[in-house]
């Protein structure tokens, strides 16, 4: 999980007057104002020197230095714009009092995620969090490239419990990497150079298939948040065919999206990267399963309890295939009218797994005991197949 990442920054702000400049009365009164810490006046003295001369830049800059320690941020920067659009040189003044408010907007960012993360009551978190936000994103306003404050905004938001709004912020967080990384085209990176940008995506994935899941009341919602994200995982998977997390999350993207052809190719990418990966085992061979390829789910699956004898998911769908494999032979021989005795041989496989399950994760399991009546009854087991129908009875 992302960290809150502590700015080092503490700066002193600046204050400048212009060295050479004859000032008119109005920007005397307003120094002096400023000096006595009388900003109301302050202001208003600058106000009326700017509708007496409009190409007054020192007046621009100290309104922006005013509204700065207010914290009125945009306010800030439109005077701090102006003043350096009409004369550049209060811009080094400028930018260093932007970048003396971002440190100070970012740190307290911080200092309120702390805090949050130390409240013992919900109302307190909730009000922490909602600073942190504040926070982040005044220093976001002041410095719109701020990568390092997108990354915690982003986080605030999902540790707030407002996962929606974290999305555009790692969208913009996403652009940012690939400007500062200098990403063209659409071929592999090196994920140890381009870290920041792997998890930005891996992050974005997880957020926009959480959010598909959350609105599953309402069918649009939810199949647009999912087909968001197996687009982005989509191009995410272009640049990091190998990144376990991302082709995780495109994977379970397509399922939910529906496209089901493209996440079995999917998980079948990630058996062949991670072949000892028991969860890309796992969920390649359900797809097979469920596709009616019996033959290559069971080896998927049997794979997957190789890796993981105690995989109950695994185990019980390995059992399940053997069983759907056997009735499959029997149901075509029943309809060609035929002999054919090899869906016994799935079914004696099905059965030390179907018990297993039984016996070890789920005794009560009034289906699982109907299943195995039957898998018992087709081998003749008929005391087994007794019992199996008593428990299946009792567990209704």
């Amino acid at each position: 999980m992302r960290k809150i990442v502590i700015a080092s920054l503490f700066l002193a702000m600046v204050f400048a007057f212009s060295a050479f400049q004859c000032a008119s009365t109005e920007l005397t009164s307003a120094k002096l104002y400023i000096k006595q810490e009388q900003y109301d006046k302050a202001k208003e003295a600058l106000e009326k020197e700017i509708a007496k001369n409009a190409q007054s830049f020192e007046a621009y800059y100290l309104l922006g230095y005013l509204y700065g320690q207010e914290g009125q941020y945009d306010l800030m920067l439109d005077n701090f714009n102006k003043s350096v659009e009409i004369n550049p040189q209060f811009k080094k003044d400028a930018d260093d009092n932007k970048l003396y408010y971002w440190a100070q907007s970012f740190n307290r960012g911080v200092g309120f995620f702390n805090k949050a993360s130390k409240a013992t009551t919900e109302d307190s978190v909730q009000m922490f969090y909602d600073k942190t936000i504040e926070a982040f994103s005044n220093a976001i306003a002041i410095e719109p490239d701020s990568l390092s404050a997108y990354q915690n905004l982003g986080f605030a938001y999902v540790n707030a419990g407002q996962s929606a709004e974290a999305i555009p912020v790692v969208e913009k967080e996403i652009a940012l990497y690939l400007k500062k990384y200098n990403v063209q085209g659409d071929g592999p990176l090196d994920k140890e150079q381009t870290k920041g940008l792997a998890e930005s995506y891996a992050f974005l994935g997880e957020l926009l298939t959480s959010q598909g899941s959350a609105n599953k009341d309402n069918k649009a919602v939810s199949d647009e948040y999912y087909s968001k994200a197996a687009e982005q995982m989509k191009v995410a998977n272009k640049y990091y065919p190998n990144d376990p997390d991302i082709l995780l999350h495109l994977s379970n993207a397509y399922i939910a999206a529906d496209r089901l052809d493209e996440a079995m190719n999917a998980f079948k990418q990630g058996v062949e990267q991670e072949p000892e990966n028991k969860y890309y085992r796992f969920n390649y061979g359900s797809m097979l399963l469920n596709a009616e390829k019996y033959e290559e789910a069971v080896a998927q699956l049997s794979k997957a309890v190789e890796i993981d004898s105690e995989y109950e998911n695994a185990i019980y769908n390995l059992a399940v295939t053997y069983v759907r494999w056997g009735a499959d032979i029997l149901d075509k021989a029943t309809e060609a009218d035929e002999e054919d005795e090899t869906y016994k041989e799935k079914y004696e496989a099905a059965l030390p797994h179907l018990e297993k399950y039984v016996n070890t994760f789920d005794p009560e399991n009034a289906q699982i005991w109907d299943l195995l009546f039957k898998v018992y009854t087709n081998l003749g087991m008929n005391d087994k197949a007794k019992d199996a129908l008593e428990k299946s009875n009792q567990y209704q």
